[in-house]
């Protein structure tokens, strides 16, 4: 289809991974009722973000719990649901974003391969591969989690495999909202894709988050912003055919000289 209605749920954390299941839910009930294809949720957002080590393996031990309560959800409701949670790797667990078609079908699996400082230091084992591009009602659809999207290789990783959109769960704290303000935008317009941003807001231990949670378009304008610091779910409609139009006079992608610095953007050795 050639347009697809995305919903960003932001939210504040929630540590009782019941209970952010049914925030799930819920989100992807309204998100429904909206005629949204795609729910996008924070990262971690089965039990939080910033809980610790211990609290990271509990949760990383319930995965398979975890990720049959988002397929049953994802089938109710009739969406494609993409949800953070952590999953158990050979020494800390990763951090990871799961995808679910509208059957409850898995879709697609991703664990952040750019930790962020200290805190996902303590609790993550980085992924070991980059990002799959995946295809969702026939849009070609890349990964990201939080700190990845400040990188342009993993942006251009995406789109040189075709995505034309980028979800992209996140953590932001409220110090930082050139990601969503400047960054975000530039991933979108240098790979004329779009790009969805799902922020928490509120606290959690010492960090305080910084909603913003945004929809970013091909040509890297701002198609939809949520505010600070509000609990919302922002929904918004994609149209397919900005990528081809914008794509057809930004050459990026085309003109870039992969001869001198390698596939991936990469310098060569």
């Amino acid at each position: 289809q050639t347009s697809m209605k995305i919903a960003l749920l932001q939210t504040a954390p929630e540590h009782d991974s019941a209970e952010a299941l049914k925030a799930v839910a819920e989100a992807a009930e309204q998100a429904a009722a909206a005629q949204a294809d795609l729910l996008v949720t924070p990262e971690m957002m089965l039990g939080g973000y910033n809980v610790g080590a211990q609290r990271i393996e509990a949760l990383a031990e319930r995965a398979p719990r975890l990720r049959a309560a988002l397929s049953d959800i994802a089938s109710s409701h009739h969406i494609a649901i993409a949800c953070g949670l952590a999953e158990s790797a050979e020494a800390r667990p990763h951090n990871s974003v799961v995808v679910f078609d509208a059957q409850g079908e898995p879709l697609a699996h991703y664990a952040k391969t750019h930790l962020f400082g200290e805190v996902d230091a303590a609790q993550f084992t980085a992924g070991h591969c980059l990002p799959p591009v995946f295809s969702l009602q026939g849009w070609r659809i890349g990964l990201a989690i939080c700190y990845d999207i400040e990188f342009p290789e993993l942006a251009r990783h995406l789109a040189v495999r075709g995505a034309e959109l980028i979800v992209t769960p996140t953590a932001n704290m409220k110090e930082y909202p050139s990601v969503s303000e400047r960054l975000v935008p530039a991933r979108s317009q240098e790979n004329a894709l779009f790009i969805a941003y799902a922020n928490y807001v509120g606290t959690e231990a010492q960090f305080t988050y910084g909603g913003l949670s945004c929809v970013t378009g091909p040509n890297g304008d701002t198609l939809a912003c949520a505010s600070k610091v509000d609990q919302t779910l922002l929904v918004v409609e994609l149209d397919l055919g900005a990528v081809s139009r914008i794509r057809q006079d930004q050459d990026y992608l085309k003109d870039r000289r992969a001869d001198l610095y390698g596939t991936e953007g990469q310098p060569e050795a």
